[in-house]
């Protein structure tokens, strides 16, 4: 007989299947192109990315004429089939040169930067000098000029594999997103209008970077008057501690941070807060990520939150799957999601982690980002074309030219689907936060509490002064109610956090973990002393008196219904592992890398989550 999670999978819509990145990269035909989109459809795949990439021939450019009617064709069909579209923004990546055409048309907007120049020799044109410093006891004047930086381009040179590389552009100058927004963002909408907010669900920006692709040393981020903008957003002059900036000693680090936080904070003003704005106007979303994967700031301009797990920074049976900041990725997007209201959370996901990538880890780390709560997968990649060079453009590829391609890859997608479905319009019930930096989510809090089947969001100091109610009882955000609040003490809190955090701290629920407490609060720096502490001022909602680090786990709620992810995040042959459920009636397997929802009774959520409650029996270790 089905269950009411059966129902709810059931229904799982085709906008929560997967979204792989499509990479246009060889002469486009228009019968080919459609014959991918029925081997999409057959496999499950009912939403993708359009990504032209480099091996497109020179007459098929970017925003060319050409170009843009194989758009048109993918639009209108996918609208026909309903199938839904990302539009990707630049002509490779990083996002912000529209493959060159920024500089070509105003020569003003090339990327710059500041660099140590000596001080006797005569200034490079179009420079700006700032001050003279000392640097490591030589005298050096920092100035302000163009930088050699780039983009990948979509173009081989002759038939590869070096490749075209457009110039960068300056990022830190408004006035070259307003470029951006008119060589491509209302390019689209004048022709594709139409499809906004319906078959064309939003606008992927990729990675954008102040100093794109520099091939230049010692280059600091920086544009024409730059310094204006960071003595504001620092609220004092930097000027003197300019120099700091090129030395490399525990003295002068809290300056560099400083710097960079305030270049990131520049960055949302001048990049990410426009396009924003103009895809809310035009009704879709603005998605794609950052280009440091633990950064949570910006996701508030992002329709979509999203991140990327890329180049093996996060592998099975490794310590980069809890360990690091690439570790926190897939928390903070979904964190973001959950505080900001939103629907969606993306993870571009497998991106450059080689041809010897196994099916089986794409597998493992879809399931690595379902079970943090991302609910929108975009698979590094689906390639048009594998001829010549383009087979190793950052591989692997995932989908057609492949051997899973027809041999279970719709059962995969399928997964993905109904998990994604379950992680959206859905209540996550936890209450524990860990506080971030403005800039960056700490993880060795994190890691020890997955590791005792507990869970968490990210909880940045923006959204803690902006939008939470807070007092004895706990943090309240969206549907969230957030009993502990867990700061790593590597993070930095202002006194402005420390003081909205203190009705919390003075009832013993705020905890500082970690060897320094600089902040009179609540210290523990023991594994298990941390858990222990956590389940009493936050009693988790199933009582896991014995915990397999392996095991990760996240309850939800939907349609009424309270639905347990359990995922067992070892690969390891030896690795399978049981526990009984809550009634301690069945006990459930689950294999190396294996995932499956269990439905719970209201009954058996703890009283703080529900008033008719039972303690979950433990999980047994089986090894």
């Amino acid at each position: 007989m089905p269950t009411s999670l059966d129902r709810i999978i059931s229904t799982a819509p085709k906008e929560c299947g997967l979204f792989p990145f499509w990479f246009w990269n060889d002469r486009l035909d228009a019968q080919q192109l459609l014959d991918q989109l029925d081997a999409f459809e057959r496999n499950g795949v009912y939403g993708f990315v359009i990504h032209p990439r480099v091996g497109l021939p020179r007459d098929q450019g970017w925003m060319s004429r050409s170009l843009l009617d194989f758009y048109r064709l993918v639009i209108e069909q996918a609208d026909r089939r309903g199938m839904k579209v990302l539009l990707y923004d630049e002509g490779m990546y990083p996002s912000g040169s529209s493959c060159g055409q920024v500089v070509a048309r105003w020569p003003e907007l090339a990327c710059r930067g500041l660099v140590l120049h000596p001080v006797d020799q005569p200034l490079p044109q179009g420079s700006n000098p700032l001050a003279e410093v000392q640097v490591h006891g030589v005298s050096r004047l920092v100035i302000d000029r163009p930088v050699d930086s780039y983009i990948r381009g979509l173009h081989y040179q002759n038939e590869g594999p070096d490749e075209d590389e457009p110039p960068a552009s300056d990022l830190l100058n408004p006035r070259t997103t307003l470029a951006v927004i008119e060589l491509v963002y209302d390019r689209f909408y004048a022709e594709f209008g139409s499809y906004f907010g319906s078959t064309i669900l939003g606008i992927f920006t990729d990675e954008p970077n102040p100093l794109g692709k520099c091939r230049e040393k010692g280059v600091q981020p920086g544009t024409t008057d730059i310094l204006t903008h960071v003595n504001r957003i620092l609220g004092y002059d930097f000027m003197p501690h300019l120099g700091k900036l090129w030395e490399n000693d525990e003295s002068t680090r809290a300056y560099r941070e400083d710097y960079r936080r305030a270049i990131r904070l520049r960055l949302q003003e001048t990049w990410y807060q426009p396009l924003s704005q103009w895809c809310e106007n035009k009704g879709v979303a603005l998605c794609g990520h950052p280009d440091s994967g633990d950064e949570i700031g910006v996701q508030r301009y992002f329709q979509i939150p999203g991140q990327d797990a890329v180049w093996r920074w996060v592998l099975p049976d490794h310590p980069s799957a809890l360990e690091g900041p690439e570790s926190t990725q897939a928390k903070c997007s979904s964190s973001a999601m959950i505080h900001l209201g939103r629907r969606r959370n993306s993870n571009e996901f497998a991106g450059a982690y080689g041809s010897e990538t196994t099916f089986e880890e794409v597998q493992w780390l879809a399931n690595w980002c379902l079970i943090r709560g991302v609910n929108l997968l975009i698979p590094h990649a689906f390639y048009y074309s594998i001829r010549g060079p383009r087979r190793h453009e950052r591989p692997p590829q995932i989908g057609p030219h492949t051997p899973q391609w027809d041999r279970g890859f719709n059962e995969f997608a399928d997964h993905c689907r109904r998990i994604c479905w379950l992680n959206t319009d859905s209540r996550h019930v936890c209450s524990i936060a860990v506080l971030t930096h403005y800039d960056r989510c700490p993880w060795s809090a994190a890691s020890v509490i997955l590791k005792a089947q507990q869970d968490f969001n990210y909880l940045d100091p923006h959204t803690i002064l902006t939008a939470c109610q807070i007092d004895s009882s706990g943090i309240r955000i969206q549907q969230m109610c957030y009993r502990a609040l867990v700061i790593d003490s590597d993070t930095q809190v202002s006194p402005e956090v420390l003081s909205a955090i203190q009705p919390l701290a003075r009832v013993g629920r705020v905890k500082l973990f970690g060897n320094q407490n600089r902040y009179s609060l609540s210290a523990v720096s023991d594994n298990q002393e941390l858990i222990a502490q956590l389940r009493m001022v936050a009693p988790p909602p199933l009582n896991w008196n014995e915990v397999n680090p392996q095991i990760r786990c996240r309850l939800i709620q939907k349609q009424g219904v309270y639905c347990l992810m359990v995922f067992n995040e070892s690969l390891k042959s030896h690795a399978q592992t049981s526990f009984r459920t809550p009634d301690g009636d069945q006990m459930v397997r689950l294999s190396p890398g294996e995932f499956k929802v269990i439905e719970l009774p209201s009954s058996w959520i703890q009283s703080d989550y529900n008033p008719t409650s039972r303690i979950c029996r433990a999980p047994a270790t089986n090894h």
